[in-house]
């Protein structure tokens, strides 16, 4: 993937994180009166909800930090170990910063 594809893929996609995130944190649904049982499942939504938002404010941050390597001009380069992210893993995961084998070691060792 070239370059400019890759930063307007990254763009639009930080976008969509931003917009997720803003719903995500929006003001919580009015209090009223419940059974304890719909206390419990609204628990369960913000706990789900909570969840979501981590996983998208990780993703936002490894979409920045793709845009910067593009910027410094390392887009494509394993921050690792400095050989080529494959161009495959980058069509499907333009924010990947690593390598398909230093991705492996990294997962394996938390």
């Amino acid at each position: 993937m070239d370059v400019t594809t890759a930063r307007e893929r990254l763009e639009f996609m930080l976008a969509e994180l931003d917009r997720s995130i803003g719903v995500l944190r929006g003001d919580p649904v009015a209090v009223r009166d419940r059974s304890t049982a719909d206390a419990g499942s609204d628990l369960t939504d913000a706990d789900r909800a909570q969840a979501m938002l981590t996983v998208a404010t990780t993703q936002r941050h490894a979409v920045i930090e793709a845009i910067k390597r593009i910027e410094e001009g390392v887009y494509g380069q394993c921050v690792d170990c400095r050989e080529p992210v494959p161009a495959g893993r980058l069509e499907a995961r333009p924010e990947a910063a690593r390598c398909v084998q230093c991705q492996g070691k990294r997962e394996r060792r938390r």
